[in-house]
């Protein structure tokens, strides 16, 4: 398993979070697509990590979760299979409108 992340490491993950989902707004992303996206940009960057960081944006409201109608249960849907889009908020902080102090690199 490799180093952790350090706090602006984790903050450029978010951010480039919010970018990957800004190009697609609003359509949604699945979490493996996310992984598969960043791990360009950030090579060292495990889903364990990543899943933090998406239950932190879908927390602080940037980033919604979306049930597709094809979850059976969505309580047990694996979060490399649930599907993520940018809300709102998200798309002020990804555009730089608004400053999040958590966010800024």
């Amino acid at each position: 398993m490799n180093a952790p992340f350090t706090a602006r490491q984790i903050k450029r993950v978010r951010n480039e979070v919010l970018v990957a989902l800004k190009m697609l707004y609003p359509a949604a992303l699945q979490g493996d697509q996310i992984l598969r996206s960043l791990l360009a940009i950030f090579p060292q960057l495990e889903w364990d990590q990543l899943k933090k960081d998406l239950a932190y944006l879908c927390e602080k409201g940037y980033v919604q979760r979306i049930i597709a109608d094809s979850e059976a249960d969505a309580r047990i849907t694996p979060y490399r299979k649930r599907w993520f889009r940018l809300t709102s908020a998200g798309v002020e902080i990804a555009d730089h409108c608004v400053e999040d102090k958590a966010l800024e690199v």
